[in-house]
């Protein structure tokens, strides 16, 4: 009898032990803003705003500006927000890490006029030579980050036909950038190209951009938009499990207009159209926590988006993304103060 006691505590414990193996477990949920870069230097600290919400993390992005079917990635002129240069960053994340606030730095390649997911070249010089350029554009910043131990790196954001093209550059660079910086390292996927990204397994985490177009109602219900996202859960928890890391959601946001829950970047046209909506934004925030937050393999996210002392909008602040001084501010609040 003692025997089969001892044999079953000893199939418990190693039953236990191959489930910590296999599972990835997020202890605390990434609660962070994306920090617009500010056009020039602080006059009061920007900490303390986002203090008020509750939030534990803040998402730096010093942009990079490329032209279609051009090479090179232009980076760091004084025509830049100070924000966006590398003093500028220095400056937010010692701010950041003395306010107790981690930091992931999110380089980002601009395009005029068009976007970098349809980004292609059609023959392999032009590709050696875009990868070059890139490659010192994300490599300045990484370096930054490891001087100033930033807590994650992403190399990447939404490169979907690149990421799909290039897998041996983008190894390559991934590669070149563990031996030096020690954080955690993460791409930033499109919402409808995660599936196609083959480097997934030398990374730290499966990011997205989690624009999904849910419904073009105005104003729906927590209870609809989560009932929306039903479909959606079940696959991201399934690419959690086969890629065994967990999901981070490296944008996602709403603006505070009507039907905020659908094409982002097709409404975002239209803005000018139609009217404030704050509780549809409040909705669609509420919804998606409601969705994700309790979930181990969910690690969290980077909201869309935040004006540091009221800086960097573009002059339509009451129907953008960030929930600054409207009723979303309430939801974000709560949530990110729930652990």
């Amino acid at each position: 009898m003692n025997r089969i006691l001892v044999f079953v505590f000893l199939l418990s414990i190693s039953l236990i032990s191959h489930a910590q193996k296999s599972t990835h477990t997020v202890v605390q949920k990434i609660d962070g803003l994306t920090m617009v870069a500010p056009p020039r230097p602080f006059n009061s600290d920007p900490m303390l705003e986002i203090a008020e919400v509750n939030a534990g993390w803040i998402a730096l992005v010093p942009f990079g500006f490329t032209r279609s079917g051009e090479t090179d990635v232009k980076f760091g002129s004084d025509r830049q927000w100070w924000g966006e240069r590398t003093e500028g960053v220095e400056d937010c994340i010692q701010r950041a890490h003395k306010a107790g606030v981690k930091v992931m730095i999110k380089p980002q390649v601009y395009m005029h006029n068009d976007w970098v997911g349809h980004m292609d070249f059609d023959t392999e010089k032009k590709w050696k030579k875009w990868e070059d350029s890139y490659r010192n554009y994300i490599i300045t910043f990484a370096k930054l980050a490891a001087d100033h131990k930033a807590e994650i790196f992403c190399v990447g954001t939404e490169f979907k036909l690149a990421a799909k093209k290039r897998e041996t550059f983008w190894r390559s660079l991934i590669k070149e950038i563990r031996t030096f910086y020690k954080g955690e390292i993460t791409y930033s996927s499109n919402w409808d190209g995660y599936q196609t990204v083959p480097f997934w397994d030398d990374l730290d985490y499966v990011g997205l951009s989690a624009y999904f177009p849910l419904t073009n109602d105005k104003t729906p219900s927590v209870d609809d938009l989560i009932k929306k996202w039903r479909d959606t859960k079940k696959t991201l928890k399934k690419l959690s499990r086969r890629e065994g890391k967990p999901i981070l959601f490296t944008e996602y946001g709403y603006m505070s207009i009507d039907k905020c829950a659908w094409r982002a970047w097709e409404i975002e046209k239209e803005r000018h159209k139609l009217p404030i909506n704050e509780q549809a934004q409040a909705n669609a925030l509420e919804a998606l926590y409601s969705v994700f937050w309790e979930e181990s393999w969910w690690a969290g996210g980077f909201m869309w988006k935040w004006f540091p002392n009221g800086m960097g909008h573009e002059g339509y602040f009451d129907k953008d993304y960030t929930p600054q001084g409207k009723l979303a501010a309430k939801t974000v609040a709560k949530w990110f103060g729930s652990e």
